[in-house]
């Protein structure tokens, strides 16, 4: 007999690249996730998947069982899920990855109430600033701040989000206010390194500009630009949800230098091909609402 399981084993084996990431997703051991597959091709009468030490690879039987296999598993979910709207709880476990500050600042805060609204969802939430890959390791979903470019995945706009162009009030009495995009030639810049210098850019009437100012300090977390301008090392290009306090608490001053920097979004994305669970939507719907347009975060959005 063919088990629900071993299907379910298969395809998270083939999604996430290795046994141990398909145990790390399932929450299983990684004998139970081989013992699972190996059931599944004893019940098929052939292997699925050929097995070196450095990798995995579908056989021939296992490339024509996939497709069915995948769309086995999300016809599951889907009726999982929407048996959990009929009696009207959501349940299960959902994976979320999301930037560090984003997600300690706004993400998790806004996700505490909607969790003990619904205590039998069982969220993993991690924070990391890398690029993380959705589908192959083993994440429902994926929030960011910026573009997504990833043609693998389904994005929807959760909320606005300005960026402000600051310094310390020291670094600015030191060295001059920019008033122009001409202006920031003669600064020193902090760069948020997974974008790279070409990060500031500027919307006006001819399009957008990238402005390249000469780099004092590159950091990969927005906390630590935020603190690194706050130290009067230079100039930075900052969400509002990031450097909105240290300028209420006049750690920072903004720079309007005629032009606003491009506008942009804070983003949920799933991958393509999986119909989004219910409790998915549920969460990306609470966080629109508690994010609000303009977002609280930004008054003067």
């Amino acid at each position: 007999m063919i088990r629900v399981e071993g299907i379910t084993a298969f395809v998270a084996i083939v999604e996430s690249g290795s046994v141990s990431e398909a145990a790390r997703r399932l929450r299983l051991s990684k004998s139970v996730v081989s013992e699972r597959l190996a059931e599944l091709e004893k019940s098929l009468g052939g292997v699925l998947l050929h097995r070196t030490t450095r990798k995995l690879t579908l056989t021939e039987d296992g490339a024509a069982f996939l497709k069915r296999a995948t769309r086995i598993v999300q016809e599951i979910e889907e009726a999982t899920a929407e048996m959990a709207v009929r009696r009207g709880t959501l349940s299960g476990p959902l994976r979320i990855a999301a930037p560090v500050t984003f997600g300690r600042m706004h993400l998790g805060p806004a996700l505490y109430p909607f969790l003990a609204a619904h205590p039998e969802i069982q969220l993993v939430l991690d924070i990391d600033d890398r690029r993380v890959d959705v589908s192959s390791q083993g994440y429902d979903a994926v929030v960011r701040h910026g573009p997504i470019v990833d043609s693998r995945l389904v994005v929807w706009k959760l909320s606005r989000s300005r960026r402000l162009l600051v310094a310390s009030p020291d670094y600015l009495s030191r060295n001059g206010v920019p008033k122009t995009l001409a202006d920031l030639d003669g600064h020193k810049g902090i760069f948020y390194t997974n974008r790279g210098v070409a990060d500031w850019r500027f919307q006006t009437p001819d399009g957008a500009i990238v402005v390249r100012s000469s780099q004092a300090v590159g950091m990969n977390n927005g906390d630590m630009i935020r603190d690194a301008a706050a130290a009067g090392l230079g100039i930075a290009l900052l969400p509002a949800f990031i450097a909105g306090p240290a300028i209420k608490a006049g750690q920072l001053q903004e720079i309007d230098v005629g032009y606003r920097p491009e506008a942009e979004f804070i983003y949920m994305a799933h991958p393509e091909g999986r119909n989004p669970s219910a409790k998915l939507r549920a969460v990306a719907d609470h966080l629109r609402k508690t994010f609000g347009d303009p977002p609280y975060w930004d008054p003067a959005g």
